[in-house]
């Protein structure tokens, strides 16, 4: 059995990643006015950060149509797939779950189709994504890495944080008078992945113990972790902060570029990191 992996652009796993690992990639859409795109494929990162501080409203991000992935799932048939496990966006945050099952619907007579909530965002996603296309080449059934996608997405975690309130203020989350103390006063809020939804994880005074703060979530659980990630939105501290994570793991670490699944709430300086942990 062929079991290959489908995604979609939430995932934020560079290219060249993807490729390796024969990872899938369907592109959600984004909008400023009345323009639209599909993500990575008609707008880069480094495009979208520029439309981003020309703009005084936020840009909206929808859900690929059930038909982007049903076109893909045929691609990956002519391709030799026998079977197909998608690891989708939290399910809590975008329609593109529904969408991914009503594709799988549509081609059941040709493959079957697994469709896993990873619960998780940007690269939450992708190293579930990269361990269950590890899994397949391996000889790893359908269901194998299925019950993979499932397990891994119970033990992913994944913090941010925010280098400014810009973009939180532009979505309306934040008051203009709050984002103005609180920049005045250093705040980096922190945030972090609960239950498959973006939540408030703490606020540090300044960017270097932000970042301390989130090299320490990897620290506690030192030994006990799989991969690493580190996910940032045009950062240029991104090699130092993944060389303070190196004495707590001591495997590769995958860097991707923050898009604007994540990137249009939190804004351009934001760096986070992902890690899934051991049973």
């Amino acid at each position: 059995m062929t079991v290959r992996i489908v995604t979609d652009s939430s995932c934020d796993l560079p290219d060249s990643v993807a490729k390796e690992h024969g990872i899938r990639i369907v592109p959600l859409t984004i909008r400023f006015g009345d323009d639209e795109f599909l993500d990575r494929e008609e707008l880069s990162t480094s495009e979208f950060w520029k439309r981003c501080a020309d703009s005084s409203t936020l840009p909206e991000t929808a859900a690929p149509a059930p038909g982007q992935f049903e076109a893909v799932y045929r691609e990956v048939v002519q391709e030799g797939a026998t079977g197909i496990v998608v690891v989708s966006l939290s399910g809590a945050l975008s329609a593109t779950l529904q969408s991914a099952e009503l594709a799988a619907r549509a081609v059941a007579d040709l493959i079957p189709v697994r469709v896993v909530d990873s619960r998780s965002v940007s690269l939450g996603v992708g190293t579930i994504a990269i361990a269950c296309a590890r899994r397949a080449v391996a000889g790893g059934t359908l269901d194998d890495v299925a019950d993979l996608a499932r397990a891994l997405a119970e033990r992913t975690k994944v913090w941010g944080a925010l280098d400014t309130l810009e973009n939180l203020k532009k979505g309306g989350r934040i008051g203009g008078a709050k984002a103005m103390l609180a920049t005045a006063l250093a705040i980096k809020p922190i945030i972090e992945v609960v239950d498959g939804k973006v939540e408030e994880g703490g606020k540090q005074r300044t960017r270097s113990k932000a970042l301390k703060f989130l090299v320490d979530k990897v620290a506690d659980y030192k030994g006990q972790i799989d991969s690493v990630a580190v996910l940032h939105a045009d950062c240029p501290d991104v090699d130092q902060f993944v060389e303070m994570l190196r004495p707590h793991f001591d495997g590769e670490i995958v860097v991707g570029d923050i898009g604007p699944v994540v990137g249009t709430h939190a804004g351009r300086g934001t760096i986070g990191v992902g890690f899934i942990t051991r049973d």
